[in-house]
Parts: C-alpha cells; sequence; structure tokens
C-alpha cells in the first residue's frame, strides 16, 4: 500500500547557501514519488539521506519514537525548515506508524522504562491508600494502572531495556507494527547484528503484507536487497534510483568478502 506518494521541495525563496538547503541532495532535489512499499535512500554520511528523511517525517507530523518529539528537538531546527518547504501528497492519509532515528531508540527505551516505573509508583500508592477499604473499590482503582502496565508487558516484555540491543530494537519494531501505517526509519541497521538484519527483513515483509509503507535510511547492504524495494542513491546528483547490485556499498561489501587479504594489505 502507497500511502504518502510524492514529496516536492516548493520554497522557492530557500536560502541555498545555509544548511540544510546547500546540502547537493537537497539544493538539487527533483521530487520524488513513492511508488513502491518500501523506499531506500542510500549515501554517505554528509550525503543529506538522513537529513531529507527527517524532513520528510516531520512535514508527516510522524510521532517520533525517541527521547524527544521532532518538532521539539533542538537538533533538528535546520531540518525543520526543510520540513516547512516540503510538499507532501497522500494516496491515503494516514496517522499510524512513527519516525526512528536509530540514536534515539535507547532515549525511547528509557522513556519506557520511566513510564513503567511511574506507573507502578502510582499502583502502590493506591494500593497503601485503599488498604483499608472494600475490595471492589481497591480493584476498581488499581484497573487503570494495571491495563497500563499489561499494555506495556505486552508489546515490550519486561522491558526494552532488559535486553540485548537488537532483541530490543526488533521486539520494540514488533510491537508497534500495525496495519496500515507509515514508518519512517534512519539507519535501524545500528543495532542489528547481520543475522538480526535478516530478521528485520521479515518484519518489513509483515509490515508491507498489512498495507504499510516505509522510508528507510541505510547503509546496510542487507536491508538494501529488500524484494521490491525503491533505492535512491544520493551520492548522485540529483539523487536517482540505483539497482542493488550497481551500489557501491554492495560491490564493496562483495570484493572484501570474496578477497579480505588485497584490501586488508594496505593496512
Amino acid at each position: 500500500m502507497i500511502h504518502l506518494a510524492e514529496i516536492r521541495l516548493t520554497a522557492a525563496h530557500a536560502d541555498r547557501s545555509a544548511f540544510p538547503f546547500n546540502i547537493p541532495a537537497v539544493r538539487s532535489f527533483p521530487g520524488l514519488r513513492l511508488e513502491a512499499p518500501v523506499t531506500m535512500f542510500v549515501g554517505e554520511n554528509g550525503s543529506g539521506k538522513s537529513t531529507l528523511l527527517e524532513a520528510i517525517a516531520i512535514a508527516a507530523r510522524a510521532v517520533t519514537a525517541g527521547s524527544a518529539e521532532a518538532a521539539d528537538d533542538t537538533t533538528l531546527e535546520g531540518v525543520r525548515a526543510l520540513a516547512g518547504a516540503l510538499s507532501l501528497s497522500w494516496a491515503r492519509r494516514t496517522n499510524r506508524g512513527f519516525f526512528l532515528r536509530a540514536e534515539d531508540f535507547f532515549g525511547f527505551a528509557r522513556r519506557m522504562a520511566k513510564t513503567r516505573a511511574d506507573l507502578e509508583a502510582d499502583l502502590a500508592r493506591v494500593d497503601a491508600e485503599y488498604a483499608d477499604r472494600p475490595g471492589l473499590a481497591h480493584d476498581l482503582a488499581r484497573t487503570p494502572y494495571l491495563k497500563e502496565i499489561g499494555e506495556l508487558e505486552r508489546r515490550y516484555g519486561d522491558g526494552l531495556d532488559s535486553q540485548s540491543h537488537g532483541e530490543s530494537f526488533l521486539r520494540f519494531f514488533q510491537g508497534r507494527l500495525v496495519p496500515g501505517a507509515t514508518y519512517f526509519l534512519d539507519e535501524p541497521e545500528a543495532p542489528l547484528s547481520p543475522g538480526r538484519q535478516l530478521a528485520f527483513l521479515a518484519l518489513l515483509r509483515q509490515l508491507v503484507e498489512a498495507d504499510g509503507q516505509a522510508i528507510i535510511a541505510t547503509h546496510s547492504p542487507i536491508l538494501l536487497s529488500y524484494p521490491g524495494a525503491a533505492i535512491w542513491s544520493f551520492d548522485e546528483d540529483p539523487i536517482a534510483p540505483v539497482a542493488w547490485g550497481d551500489l557501491e556499498h554492495v560491490r564493496l561489501t562483495r570484493d572484501f568478502l570474496a578477497n579480505p587479504g588485497s584490501f586488508l594489505r594496505h593496512l
């Protein structure tokens, strides 16, 4: 399912000498039609792939799964200017899904741990206040806290911070996977081993089968191999579609694995 169908840069008055409009991929941005459920942005660090993804997520008013909402994050001030210059066209508008930067994931895990601790403290306070009252009143007072704690357990088990980085990320993503949603993910491979990246591809398949859409900025040849994904290279000016087998990331990884000695002898 394609929810977000097209992205255009509309602010002709934007200062092309200032960040982020001075990034080549932004300065020459030709607009982008999204015709596949999974779209990948790939390029070297500083190429603008994450910047554009962040701006699209902000323009889409996506919920931020991180330690701070994108609309309030001081590190995204320049990106918000770009978001204001973008025009998004939707085939079907959806408010489901979220925006996640890999570096924000552990901030989110800490926020969920604090939320659970606060709920458990409130539950203990209710138990103390209702210790001498009838059982029904006590049970009614406890119910909302038990429901919220139960929902956190259903989604995240004992807590995202109680698992390995890769396990907690996959548990988090699976717990928030809902039908008909749009996801904006920046370098989700960061906490994932190669094996867990394959598991993440399986979750992407579930997302697509549930009428979801994903836009992902990544360096990972494994994630980039998702069948049918549209891949846009930010190492081109302007950005351009590229086949998986033609990616420098893929060629370099393949050549290194075939003959690591030919690379390592130059160290």
